[in-house]
């Protein structure tokens, strides 16, 4: 085998055979496979798509290039995965309640791609926190906190840590096999007993339309429900940010208000969807809405925060961090607030077009090697629907320079439609699938 002829049998929408998707794995782990040939197999892929059964070969093969772990522990082993959205912070949030209803959660992310924030990288915009830990120091925090919130180790997909890197760089990352074999490789390493979905679909999602989400999901499910891993995905709204912030020290904050109790909205509804099913398929509820009130009630009466506390120690991050949050978390040096130019209701906000915005402030990467500056973002977006009057505020603008702040300020502004009539605002849970 060799890669001209694999990436040939891709070129003519042929999908390589099962032994075929494993050397590629091994080659791109090894790097058997040379950057041009990774990112050739990536556009192949994107352009031209796999077959339902040449997917879930690539998921194995890319799980198999390294490790799998195993746990032992006196509770079920589960994880939720999002698809990427725009104030998507959700697993901040719901890692730690998972732990305080019993449940263990190794959750194994990502960093940012495209225009939609990572998880590691708004956890390192605390002090101290370091998400790159051996296998031995993970395991130990899963089972001493109940969650721990890493990066995949050099041991762990080392497959997709290649390919992922490759996809951002190559406008390769909309691709529904390659987000599939992404997303499913380094959850079914991590040995789960469980895992939840939530998949996207809206303007800040990479899965526009319903449809599109919809066949996402399916995929998603299938493919790990034939790997042995209980799966249920669960498709939500991303037509407008989850939280009001985007930027990962601003999304932060947005979570610490929210397990401290001074926070609201939708992403109490996605975390309580999302943790229903899995502590129901799980058996530690009867149901998937007693696993939802467990979820909510461990966020709001405090039992979260103190888990969340605890791993932000464990990753080296400040002891008190939760007690005094405001103090640590770092911030830009130009604020500006955005206008609106005149009367109406937020008919539509563009999540893509936002997220770019703070890519561009230095919120994202552009270049795989870009350092990301924790501190820009936009906060204090106004929600789809809300009436406001010309002058009112519809978002907040944190920037380095003066230059990025107007730039930024320009882009919200083209990305908020506003409308004479009051807009029908999607549902925030749409539906489950698997």
């Amino acid at each position: 085998m060799n890669a001209r002829a694999i990436l040939a049998k891709l070129r003519h929408r042929q999908t390589p055979t099962r032994e075929e998707l494993a050397w590629v794995a091994q080659g791109l782990a090894t790097g058997q496979m040379s950057d041009a040939q990774a990112g050739a197999f990536a556009m192949g892929v994107c352009l031209n798509g796999l077959s339902d059964v040449g997917r879930v070969a690539l998921t194995l093969a890319m799980r198999d290039s390294g490790r799998v772990l195993n746990w032992d522990v006196d509770g079920p082993v589960l994880d939720k995965h999002s698809t990427g959205g725009i104030g998507d912070c959700v697993s901040l949030l719901l890692a730690p309640a998972l732990a305080a209803c019993g449940a263990y959660v190794p959750m194994i992310s990502g960093r940012g791609l495209g225009h939609t924030g990572g998880t590691l990288d708004k956890l390192e915009s605390i002090p101290g926190v370091k998400t790159q830990l051996s296998e031995g120091q993970f395991k130990a925090i899963v089972g001493q906190v109940g969650c721990a919130i890493v990066g995949a180790t050099a041991d762990i997909a080392p497959a997709d840590r290649r390919l992922y890197a490759v996809r951002d760089v190559s406008s390769t990352v909309d691709s529904l096999d390659l987000i599939t074999a992404s997303i499913l490789s380094k959850k079914l390493a991590a040995g789960l007993d469980g895992l939840v979905l939530d998949v996207k679909t809206g303007s800040g999602a990479f899965m526009k339309t319903l449809a599109e989400g919809q066949a996402l999901a399916e995929a998603l499910t299938k493919t790990a429900n034939a790997a042995k891993c209980c799966t249920t995905a669960v498709i939500s709204d991303m037509s407008q940010p989850l939280v009001p912030s985007v930027g990962n020290a601003l999304e932060v904050a947005e979570v610490m208000r929210l397990l401290t109790g001074t926070g609201r909205g939708p992403i109490i509804d996605v975390a309580a969807a999302l943790g229903g099913v899995l502590l129901a398929n799980s058996g530690l509820a009867a149901d998937v809405q007693e696993g939802a009130d467990a979820v909510v009630h461990a966020i709001r009466n405090g039992y979260a925060a103190e888990r969340f506390a605890r791993m932000v120690s464990a990753l080296g991050g400040p002891v008190n961090f939760v007690e005094d949050w405001q103090r640590f978390l770092p911030e830009a040096t130009v604020i500006r607030q955005v206008s609106a130019p005149h009367d109406g209701y937020i008919a539509q906000i563009n999540g893509e077009a936002l997220g770019m915005a703070v890519v561009s402030l230095g919120g994202g990467r552009v270049l795989e090697g870009d350092c990301v500056n924790p501190a820009v973002g936009i906060s204090d977006m106004v929600r789809l629907g809300t009436q406001v009057k010309r002058g009112q505020t519809l978002a907040v603008v944190h920037a380095v320079r003066s230059d990025q702040a107007d730039r930024a300020a320009h882009s919200v502004l083209g990305a908020i439609t506003l409308s004479g009539s009051r807009p029908k605002v999607p549902e925030q849970i749409i539906e489950r699938v698997g």
